[in-house]
């Protein structure tokens, strides 16, 4: 799928159209199969689904044209995506992460990848200075959030791509917040992206995916012949989810985003909110930058309660939003990262960070804006006295 010309709204709603040269169906079909009948003596393009499936052909071109990449490869979980980018290194190799980078990148290098030889630096990937200086002769990858989760710190993507070319590392970003119908890091110097499928491109809290696309087709094709090798790959069923999710992203990311604005206005004045953490607000470190490397200010904020030993109470009065991980989905969620997304972090690295217990972080969904205030007004309120 090559459509270089056209708007990203134009783009997500034709992903995986055309892919159907039997019959012409307008949705990709779903290929249900393992095996593919051939010739004897030779293969067709797809033999095994393993390696590759009709339906994840569609989404996957679909998102490299998304993207502007070389290809896009689909995986299980956006976790499995992560621990294929970290396959790429080598025993040696060091990587600097964002200091409040998501829990489960944090956890899948002390707990699995550091017994494999890699070694890991967490710095303010704000700050150029903090990250040349974590930068090691060994570092071969900068892997960043931006907006990062939970305090949407926002990280300079085409500075950090400059910097680490300058030492012969990789920029990796993590780009599942904004999507690149907002920002497309491989347009400011990012080598790779890397994405939770399972949240805004799927969007409907029904599939787990993930992906990552490269910025170079040497890079892709290490990607792919990795995932082959190692066989965390996404199910034809699942990728078919994808596909219908990610063509409603657009309108789906307008409307959330709009929601967003209001609620963070809302929330920054209310007396029970000690600070709004939120991209879209004149107040928030790196409100410019932002406006300057992305079109929108998504939809996910975070807030940090005054009262913030009372976040229970506050959670358990909520009507509309629900309690619960993840992200991205057509309902609102509210999330605890001290105990829940960020819990493997160091009690003292979470409260040095600013993830404290009053911390919670809110996937604005597509409710009306009216009621999801009203919602979080009425449960603020028992916080009184």
């Amino acid at each position: 799928m090559s459509l270089p010309k056209l708007h990203q709204e134009s783009i997500v709603s034709h992903v995986g159209v055309g892919q159907d040269p039997a019959y012409g169906s307008v949705s990709t079909p779903i290929y249900q199969t393992v095996t593919y009948q051939h010739p004897g003596g030779e293969l067709g393009r797809y033999d095994y689904t393993r390696t590759e499936n009709p339906t994840r052909t569609g989404l996957s071109e679909g998102l490299a044209a998304l993207e502007g990449g070389a290809g896009a490869t689909l995986f299980s979980s956006g976790m499995a995506a992560i621990v294929a980018l970290f396959h790429l290194l080598k025993q040696g190799d060091h990587i600097v992460l964002t200091n409040d980078v998501y829990g489960g990148t944090y956890r899948v290098l002390v707990d699995v990848f550091q017994h494999f030889g890699l070694t890991y630096t967490f710095v303010d990937t704000r700050n150029l200075e903090a990250v040349a200086d974590a930068i090691r002769p060994e570092t071969r990858l900068v892997f960043v959030e931006t907006p990062s989760n939970p305090l949407l710190m926002i990280s300079p993507i085409r500075a950090l791509a400059e910097l680490a070319h300058q030492h012969r590392a990789r920029l990796a970003v993590d780009n599942t917040f904004m999507t690149a119908v907002r920002q497309r890091p491989l347009e400011l110097g990012a080598d790779y992206v890397v994405y939770s499928a399972t949240k805004y491109l799927a969007g409907h809290n029904d599939v787990l995916a993930g992906a990552l696309i490269a910025q170079s087709a040497d890079e892709q094709d290490r990607i792919h012949a990795l995932a082959n090798s190692t066989g965390g790959v996404l199910a034809p069923f699942d990728a078919w989810l994808v596909m219908r999710g990610i063509k409603t992203l657009a309108v789906r990311l307008d409307r959330q985003e709009a929601n967003a604005q209001r609620i963070a206005a809302f929330l920054a004045e209310h007396p029970q909110v000690a600070r709004v953490f939120y991209p879209g607000l004149a107040q928030h470190p790196g409100h410019a930058l932002h406006r300057q490397q992305a079109s929108g200010p998504g939809a996910m904020i975070s807030f940090q309660l005054r009262a913030e030993h009372r976040y229970a109470d506050f959670m358990n009065a909520l009507r509309l939003v629900l309690p619960a991980v993840s992200l991205g989905g057509t309902e609102s969620l509210i999330t605890h990262p001290f105990s829940e997304t960020h819990r493997e972090l160091p009690e003292e690295v979470r409260l040095a960070l600013g993830i404290r217990p009053g911390l919670l972080r809110l996937s604005v969904g597509l409710e009306h804006a009216d009621d999801l205030i009203d919602d979080l007004a009425q449960a603020l309120d028992r916080l009184k006295g």
